[in-house]
């Protein structure tokens, strides 16, 4: 077992359970049409949920294919009770427009958010994405309060190493907004999947999606500013 994961389970142990927090009610979700982005997707969350109770006061994972694939997530930060609600190769402005049906209905403890990697390579500008996070953390301070968001910079990657100076600039204005605020924190998994400023060997067949490898690198970071965020400690929203 990694150390930073044994530190977690050690927390977990010790603490006495996590104390309600309060936060507003959210809307119901309007009906999806029948050409909403992802809506497949979407819909079997929901159905999952009826079948599996989903557990609670998760660490939810939102965000975009990185997240949706990674199988291995609830055995990688065990035995923090996690939720994986990733979808499509989603954009921010995707996850915001589901917000209450892949996050406020989980009334999560902690989010680990990964998405605008996506965004970047379909042409938008840095800013505007910075812009469109700004408003998942508006939307996420209306229904959840303070509950952290723990931010996964845009990763570098053999497909779209063209695009690491726009994604530099992106996790430079998410950083730089983690700066002026309690409830974000920025996790840097750049320079760990970089050697000599190229893209690692850490990547399936596309040079875009991670392998193993490059999964663990994203487990050691996360599991260890979830375990510097108290995360096992943090409270639950109703």
């Amino acid at each position: 077992m990694k150390p930073v994961i044994m530190a977690i389970t050690a927390t977990i142990a010790a603490c006495a359970g996590p104390v309600p927090q309060q936060a507003r009610p959210a809307p119901e979700p309007a009906a999806l049409s029948a050409d909403a982005p992802f809506r497949d997707e979407i819909l079997r969350f929901a159905e999952t949920d009826q079948a599996t109770p989903p557990p609670k006061c998760p660490v939810l994972f939102v965000g975009s294919s990185s997240i949706r694939m990674w199988t291995t997530l609830a055995h990688d930060m065990a035995p923090l009770p996690v939720l994986n609600r990733g979808f499509g190769g989603s954009t921010i402005s995707d996850v915001n427009r589901y917000f209450d049906r892949v996050v406020t209905r989980y009334r999560p403890r902690a989010i680990v958010f990964y998405a605008g990697e996506n965004d970047i390579d379909s042409g938008q500008p840095p800013a505007h994405v910075a812009d469109q996070f700004r408003r998942f953390l508006d939307m996420k301070w209306a229904r959840l309060g303070d509950v952290p968001v723990f931010y996964i910079s845009a990763k570098p990657s053999k497909a779209r190493a063209a695009q690491l100076p726009r994604q530099s600039e992106l996790n430079a204005r998410i950083r730089a907004l983690a700066a002026s605020r309690t409830d974000l924190k920025f996790i840097d998994v750049v320079s760990a999947m970089l050697s000599d400023g190229r893209p690692r060997d850490i990547y399936v067949e596309d040079g875009l999606h991670m392998n193993a490898a490059g999964y663990a690198i994203w487990r050691d970071h996360i599991a260890r500013a979830l375990l510097e965020g108290n995360v096992a400690e943090a409270r639950c929203p109703h």
